[in-house]
């Protein structure tokens, strides 16, 4: 599992770097599968899958915000940050504002059911074998 130091060493260094935004991202498996949930039509990218996630809150850990968040849009329950899989920066298309989204993958008490919010439908994907 991944440390709380860790994780407020990856906060700390955002925003040494300036991101003014930061976003988690949770990979929820299920066998060889991933979860994936679909942006409405309407929506800002709307129709788009994604993975469970999203802003991380003033005054909240990442920890917290993956928590909240994929409760939030799916019902699951995190029990744990397993590993943590990279990050990515960009420019928000609608905040002009310097993003930093983190990506871990968790685990959960459950995988089903599924319990949508702010989605309109979730797909489980399949994932190519881990390199051994």
């Amino acid at each position: 599992m991944i440390s709380a130091a860790f994780l407020a060493d990856l906060a700390a260094t955002a925003s040494a770097e300036g991101v003014r935004q930061v976003i988690v991202r949770a990979v929820v498996r299920r066998g060889g599968r991933v979860l994936l949930l679909r942006r409405p039509p309407g929506a800002f990218r709307g129709g788009e899958f994604e993975l469970p996630g999203g802003k991380v809150d003033p005054g909240e850990t990442l920890d917290q915000a993956l928590v909240r968040e994929v409760r939030e849009e799916t019902g699951l329950a995190v029990t744990g940050i397993a590993d943590y899989l990279g990050a990515v920066d960009y420019t928000s298309a609608l905040s002009g504002a310097h993003v930093r989204e983190f990506t871990f993958a968790v685990t959960t008490t459950t995988t089903e059911p599924i319990t949508l919010d702010e989605h309109d439908t979730y797909r489980w994907s399949p994932t190519p074998p881990r390199a051994s």
